[in-house]
């Protein structure tokens, strides 16, 4: 193990924090902010959500001022009041989602706001393309730099946010959530260039929930719980069982606690469902007390045969049935009465007001319900925000919190207390713990598991294999719009499900 006082001592570093604390009026988001990053590798930065990541990145990034604690770079103490100052010093931050300019070219936005002028103080765009052809070769990756960069993929996007930091000269990199959005061969190329970036030196901060990533691309890790630095290890002598005892500050020896349920009625009844170019023929029924996952590649059609089912998209032909009674096509709210409920995959883009407190946004499809007379007062609408906030322990100090303030566990747990609220007879829920701590993932499983063993018929999507796999009662495999398998709980593997995403012939249990 490496010791924050060790891990300060041993040269050479690119950038140091120590005992950084920062508060937001009576809110301490760091109590004891400690990191040390080293030219020439890659570090992990992981814990729950509200450990105090984001803002020990913010404060590297300029964003915010640290309020006591040592920051220093390459030897020198920083202070910044300013993101163009933590730029200037050769710090970059590649976010999730990249904001560029969409209406310029890739070359015009790696250089947006510093582009080279050539005679008569005329904007040099041979010098430009040519530095950014260079890049790319560097990295080894293709992109035109005369594309307009509206319509790229994300991936696509942060390649062009970290040409940027390079055409900077930028010795610190710090990569926060950037697979989050990424398919796996995207992610590989990412990774591929990650590594480029750490054999010439540089110094990468590489932020993740996910394991396997952290593992296969870091060489050190560090931990923080509740706003404080816990530990830093090299990656070769550490264990997943061990990050996760240091990040939750327990042992979580359950993180798929499924527990045995009845499995009932048929409540939803798909037949034929068919979107010509986008999904095909799909059938399958939920019974009471089960969880179906849909599994698949990225692209497979799964979201958009949910969105389908909750009549958000259209469809073409098929049916869709609750209890035995057809339900309307392109009509939530049809579906909402027939006892279906959607979560959705973008819990801030589709599934949340952003700007909106907890409990208005917990009872925004009740409110109808909890009306009289076409009013609604604070009373009754907080008394029934406050039991599912209560159940489904959203962390918050207040109901009037405002959403877009909360971790992105407690984020999702604000959408799930939103939509159980209706009383739905089946849950529809995409990427049920995507972006969210290990601790909170363990939770919200614990959840579907007690609404199955309560009679909920759940419909998952989930990306993630071990979460298909711990959770499902049955497994329904996509691939290109359709479903080429079905595989039971004691059947399902990572290798059958993998081989029906990838092989168009049917696997069937």
């Amino acid at each position: 193990m490496v010791d924050a006082a060790s891990a300060r001592s041993a040269p050479p570093t690119a950038l140091e924090l120590h005992r950084v604390v920062k508060s937001f009026g009576p809110v301490v988001a760091l109590r004891s902010g400690s990191l040390t990053l080293r030219p020439g590798s890659i570090h992990a930065l992981i814990g729950e959500n509200g450990a105090g990541k984001s803002t020990l990145v913010k404060i590297m990034a300029g964003l915010y001022r640290r309020d006591s604690g040592d920051f220093r770079l390459h030897g020198e103490d920083v202070d910044f009041t300013s993101t163009a100052q933590s730029k200037a010093a050769g710090i970059a931050v590649i976010y999730q989602e990249p904001t560029l300019f969409p209406d310029l070219s890739v070359t015009e936005n790696i250089f947006m706001g510093r582009q080279p002028t050539g005679l008569l103080g005329r904007i040099d765009r041979k010098a430009m393309r040519t530095e950014v052809d260079q890049i790319f070769r560097r990295l080894g990756v293709t992109l035109d730099p005369d594309r307009i960069t509206e319509g790229l993929s994300i991936a696509d996007q942060q390649i062009i946010e970290i040409a940027k930091a390079i055409s900077l000269d930028a010795s610190v990199l710090i990569m926060d959530e950037p697979t989050a959005a990424l398919s796996g061969v995207e992610v590989d190329r990412l990774f591929a260039v990650a590594r480029s970036l750490r054999d010439e030196g540089r110094a990468i901060l590489f932020i993740s929930h996910r394991f396997d990533e952290v593992f296969d691309l870091c060489d050190t890790v560090t931990v923080m719980r509740d706003g404080a630095y816990i530990d830093t290890t090299p990656i070769a002598e550490t264990t997943v069982d061990d990050l996760v005892r240091q990040m939750v500050g327990r042992d979580v020896t359950e993180l798929f606690p499924k527990q045995e349920a009845a499995i009932g009625e048929p409540l939803l009844e798909v037949t034929g469902l068919t979107r010509p170019g986008v999904f095909h023929d799909i059938s399958f029924t939920v019974r009471a007390g089960e969880i179906v996952a849909l599994a698949g590649l990225v692209g497979a059609g799964r979201s958009e045969v949910a969105r389908a089912v909750f009549g958000v998209d259209p469809y073409n032909d098929g049916e869709v049935r609750m209890l035995g009674a057809g339900v309307a096509r392109r009509n939530p709210t049809a579906a909402m009465r027939s006892g279906l409920a959607l979560v959705p995959e973008d819990r801030r883009k589709q599934g949340l007001v952003i700007d909106a407190g907890v409990g208005g946004n917990i009872t925004l499809a009740i409110r109808r319900r909890l009306s009289k007379w076409g009013l609604i007062t604070s009373g009754i609408e907080n008394r029934a925000a406050k039991e599912w906030a209560s159940r489904l322990e959203v962390k918050t100090h207040a109901l009037d919190t405002v959403a877009a303030t909360l971790s992105g566990g407690n984020q999702q747990k604000v959408v799930l207390a939103k939509w159980l609220a209706t009383d739905p007879r089946v849950l529809i829920i995409d990427e049920p713990t995507r972006g969210i701590d290990v601790g909170t993932k363990s939770e919200v499983h614990r959840l579907l598991s007690q609404l199955a063993g309560e009679g909920l018929g759940i419909l998952m999507i989930s990306s993630e294999l071990p979460e298909v796999l711990g959770m499902a009662d049955r497994v329904l495999v996509m691939r290109e719009g359709r479903i080429t398998a079905e595989i039971s709980r004691d059947d399902a593997t990572s290798e059958n499900v993998m081989f029906a995403a990838t092989h168009s012939s049917e696997l069937q249990s």
